[in-house]
């Protein structure tokens, strides 16, 4: 079978990035096998686990349902473009303090979820989170110490937000 190449050119992680890709190839595949992103996670492969969760224009999506090609003109983060100057973001080490963290499979897209959720700046309820969080799976946490995480960035976010004023 002959490839259709197309070239997609994107910011990832804030570089920009021009590959040749075929057009059946997924956004997942660019990252991992492309770009060596590893930790975009390769499990259902049909849009069902979360764990290839990127966030793509602001917005969080399963990579390995989303073409590559229409990765095109997007700015695209994954993981490893979170950290700043070698600084954890303030979820990822939410996640530690609250043990979210167990087989670490799935964490990634988990953080990658509540990244987009917390960016929205909104004062949050448990069952907001539980709702917001429900497209990726665990296997490992019970989900009552991935959602603690969310909720204390959320609080201390919201008591931030009170001082200013």
């Amino acid at each position: 079978m002959k490839k259709d190449l197309r070239l997609v050119e994107c910011v990832v992680n804030g570089k920009e990035v021009a590959e040749y890709v075929d057009v059946r190839e997924s956004l997942l595949d660019m990252l991992r096998n492309r770009l060596h992103l590893s930790s975009v996670k390769k499990g259902c492969e049909v849009g069902e686990c979360g764990a290839c969760t990127v966030i793509v224009d602001g917005e969080a999506i399963d990579s390995c349902i989303y073409l590559a090609v229409w990765a095109n003109g997007k700015n695209i983060r994954t993981l490893e473009g979170l950290e700043k100057d070698g600084e954890l973001t303030r979820i990822q080490e939410a996640f530690i303090e609250e043990g979210a963290i167990q087989c670490g499979f799935c964490t990634p897209g988990f953080v990658m979820s509540a990244t987009v959720l917390l960016e929205r700046g909104e004062k949050l309820t448990r069952d907001t989170i539980r709702k917001y969080m429900a497209g990726n799976l665990c296997r490992c946490t019970g989900y009552e110490n991935i959602v603690n995480a969310v909720e204390k960035v959320n609080h201390e976010m919201m008591e931030q937000k009170e001082t200013e004023k």
